[in-house]
């Protein structure tokens, strides 16, 4: 019979999914080392802001399952965080002056002309695990946040030494995520500490934050497939 982990315990088993963050990826790697094509960083900025569009739709599908209160008050900031509170703000918003900074009319992100169907398949699969998993398994599935702000204060460093062609001004997405990533992260991993307290609702997060990992790398995967060595 499987033991039962203290949260301490199931905090650390899930964070040794760094090692399956899409941080490893190769194309990631490649761009943060400086080695990346204009048509390559075009590539993921397109094909990215499919994700980030449905951010807010997937946090939307956890406030749905979730009969806690305290817990949506909380987590409805997220949806604010992308949405912005007026037209112009948000992260959304953001993504789309990143695209225009790299050289993507803003229409031609929107309209996703550039999506890879690897990259839409693997987007609609997460919405869909949060649309139709236990509402904690979905929180757990938002925990590759912490291994986030390392890689947007790595991505910010890199963008600004090795690409220096990038409009300054449409790199605030990452600015942002620096600091609110970690907030989200922790309120995340506090729900899992008090709900995954068997041995199946702790396999089920760990299994969920898995998932999660192997959707961003499959979206970058088929980046690679299509724009790797260009």
């Amino acid at each position: 019979m499987t033991a039962v982990l203290t949260p301490d315990e199931l905090e650390e088993a899930l964070r040794t999914h760094a090692r399956q963050y899409h941080s490893e990826h190769p194309f990631h790697q490649r761009m943060n080392q400086g080695q990346s094509s204009p048509e390559e960083i075009r590539g993921w900025v397109a094909n990215r802001f499919y994700y980030q569009a449905n951010i807010p739709r997937k946090d939307g599908a956890i406030l749905s399952n979730c009969p806690d209160s305290d817990v949506r008050r909380r987590w409805v900031q997220r949806v604010i965080d992308h949405d912005g509170t007026s037209e112009g703000t948000g992260g959304i918003e953001s993504w789309l002056r990143l695209g225009e900074a790299v050289g993507l009319a803003r229409n031609e992100v929107e309209d996703s002309r550039h999506l890879l169907p690897g990259v839409r398949f693997a987007v609609d699969a997460y919405v869909t695990f949060t649309r139709t998993r236990p509402w904690v398994e979905a929180v757990a599935s938002s925990l590759t946040e912490l291994f986030a702000p390392n890689l947007m204060a790595e991505r910010l460093a890199a963008f600004e030494r090795h690409y220096t062609w990038i409009s300054p001004e449409g790199l605030a997405y990452f600015r942002a995520r620096i600091t609110q990533a970690p907030k989200d992260s922790e309120h995340g991993l506090e729900i899992v500490r008090e709900h995954c307290v068997t041995p199946e609702t702790q396999a089920a997060a760990m299994a969920a934050l898995s998932f999660k990992c192997d959707v961003l790398w499959s979206m970058l995967d088929a980046m690679e497939q299509r724009y790797g060595n260009h």
